[in-house]
């Protein structure tokens, strides 16, 4: 069941703390100080789930914010990629860094492993205006 959002949600936080968990499934209203204190909380549930993300990207949509929305989805879909393979695409993504094929090869890995596959398309995107302004690398 999909759930109706609207701006007078937002914030999640204060709002809809009925629908955000941390990672390791705890409401987002276990986390209190006491909790930290206690060793209840590890450095997992101070992360933001994908989850969350989706949720907010509804929010933005539905007062017309369809970017940012689409950028939620995409940072949705990048809390399950590893850091150090955010960094190596953000390198690669810079102009005349990579070639067309190298790109590819990214948006690949990121729909085969990640099922990452809003994140493709934007290489894919990407790739395609690089092609068209000649910033690809040989």
């Amino acid at each position: 069941m999909t759930v109706e959002l609207t701006p007078a949600d937002y914030p999640l936080s204060i709002n809809r703390t009925d629908l955000l968990r941390t990672p390791t499934g705890k409401s987002i209203t276990d986390i209190t100080m006491a909790a930290v204190v206690a060793g209840e909380i590890t450095d997992e549930d101070l992360r933001v789930t994908p989850d969350t993300l989706v949720l907010q990207g509804r929010i933005a949509e539905s007062v017309g914010r369809r970017q940012l929305g689409e950028n939620c989805r995409r940072a949705a879909e990048m809390t399950s990629i590893p850091d150090a393979e955010v960094l190596a695409m953000y390198n690669a993504l810079r102009p005349n860094a990579s070639s067309a094929a190298q790109l590819e090869e990214i948006a690949s890995r990121l729909e085969g492993t990640y099922s990452a596959t809003t994140c493709a398309a934007l290489v894919r995107e990407a790739a395609q205006v690089y092609a068209d302004r000649n910033l690809l690398a040989e």
